[in-house]
């Protein structure tokens, strides 16, 4: 299954990168990095501030993110320009991506509640028995 914005709640998430929209916890909105982790209920996210790296555990349940999809999977959906939900503050690093060819390229942000993800990354993808991602 190709990764597009429909289908990234049943992907892994695993180095993607990241953005805290909306927490319950006001000093995690704006953390932004990859996600290195993911376990049921938390996202770890390496964070760099000034060279240096950081991992930060960030709660599902009560926060909102935003991922910004690179993958040329998702061609379709970066084509139809979706904004990010924090444009005015995005840095430039996460707006385009360079290809090997060295040409630019867009990238889809996509919003997804952290409800939406409160499951055991592998479960996610199950489309047989009573898996509610089928």
């Amino acid at each position: 299954m190709a990764l597009t914005p429909e289908t990234l709640p049943r992907h892994e998430l695993n180095g993607l990168p990241v953005r805290v929209v909306e927490s319950d916890d006001a000093s995690r909105v704006g953390l932004e990095g990859r996600v290195v982790i993911e376990t049921t209920n938390t996202l770890s996210i390496e964070v760099r501030d000034d060279g240096a790296s950081r991992v930060v555990m960030v709660p599902k349940s009560g926060s909102t993110f935003e991922f910004a999809i690179t993958d040329d999977a998702a061609d379709a959906a970066k084509a139809s320009g979706t904004a990010s939900k924090l444009a005015d503050t995005q840095p430039a690093a996460m707006e385009q991506s360079t290809s090997a060819d060295g040409a630019g390229e867009d990238v889809a942000y996509v919003t997804v509640d952290g409800s939406r993800l409160l499951s055991q990354p592998a479960r996610r993808t199950e489309t047989n028995g009573d898996s509610p991602w089928q």
